[in-house]
């Protein structure tokens, strides 16, 4: 009788302990996160369980782990790695009248199996006084012939340029993302290599003259402890390209619940959380990220690089069209 009793209570106490976590993992790395959990966790008593990888570590956990998995949660960057997780039958669909409330369609899954948080965007960066901007105009423009040796931007094996290219290929097709690539090739200051941030300190030290970056990397270089890339930053502008026929291009970091969540409705509340007027405005203020959620004030020093219009096609479409991007990077021999 005794034994029954300590099992019940051990059985009961591991079921108690289990409806009060959630378990994250999460490709994000920033100090704005880390408050975020801290939040929800003070606000909920739900006790915020994170494991830091880079999404593809990630994504190959949660598929070798199987149904004995622990994530509750996957939080990653890029339209492409959300897809990648959801077509590998990583994520499960979730039905929240929030999220589907709150969340521009064209920012979440079609079947509700992933959630864009933030978005930042891909835009041209420029040194002040080069009368570059005079010359910038759309993304297709990139190619023009004129920009010869003008352009550092990072190589074909980051997800970033991947959906830049995943969005051409929905805008105008296969063969036109080829020819446009290979224009951009052509126009290359130098072999791609480094990040974005070193994309921005090459332009800023003479290397080239258009930088290809994310907008909230250079939040992050205007407010570094390292000197070289404030110093390198200060020397920049922000200039938007737009898409011909439609706006400038936009990614997003999201969430999705993983398919066997041992902690689903706790899922659900952190993404839920996530995506609330408190977690947005700290996401804006402390990430430079542009928040997802409708009134929600960028940062002071994002309002200050100007406004711009979205691009029109759906996010879902950068996932759809990743492996053509990376077939056609190889073939116009981006790097």
């Amino acid at each position: 009788m005794f034994k029954k009793l300590v099992l019940s209570s051990l059985v009961l106490a591991s079921s108690v302990f289990a409806a009060n976590e959630v378990n994250v993992y999460s490709h994000r790395h920033y100090d704005t996160d880390k408050t975020l959990f801290k939040m929800f966790e003070e606000k909920t008593g739900i006790k915020v369980n994170v494991v830091k990888a880079k999404a593809s570590a990630l994504i190959k956990r949660i598929a070798s782990e199987g149904e004995n998995s622990p994530a509750d949660i996957l939080i990653t960057v890029d339209a492409g790695r959300l897809f990648q997780a959801k077509s590998q039958d990583l994520l499960q669909s979730i039905e929240s009248d929030y999220l589907t409330k709150n969340i521009p369609a064209n920012y979440r899954d079609v079947d509700g199996k992933w959630f864009a948080l933030t978005k930042r965007s891909r835009v041209a960066v420029y040194k002040i006084g080069s009368g570059t901007d005079q010359e910038l105009s759309t993304y297709e423009d990139l190619a023009n012939p004129k920009f010869k040796g003008q352009i550092v931007v990072r190589s074909s094996n980051n997800i970033y340029n991947q959906s830049l290219l995943a969005a051409m290929i929905e805008h105008h097709g296969e063969a036109y993302a080829l020819s446009w690539a290979k224009g951009v090739v052509a126009n290359m200051a130098r072999t791609p290599k480094g990040n974005d941030r070193a994309q921005v300190k090459a332009v800023a030290n003479g290397i080239g003259k258009i930088a290809i970056a994310n907008t909230y990397y250079i939040g992050k270089m205007v407010n570094n402890k390292d000197k070289s890339q404030r110093e390198a930053v200060a020397k920049m502008k922000i200039f938007f390209p737009k898409f011909e026929k439609g706006g400038t291009h936009i990614n997003v970091s999201g969430a999705g619940v993983a398919k066997y969540a041992p902690n689903k409705a706790n899922a659900i509340k952190f993404i839920e959380f996530l995506a609330s007027a408190d977690a947005q405005k700290l996401f804006a203020q402390g990430n430079y990220e542009y928040p997802v959620l409708a009134g929600i004030e960028s940062s002071p020093l994002v309002t200050s690089w100007g406004t711009f219009k979205e691009d029109n096609i759906s996010i879902n479409s950068l996932g759809q069209n990743n492996a053509k991007a990376v077939k056609i990077f190889d073939q116009a021999g981006w790097k």
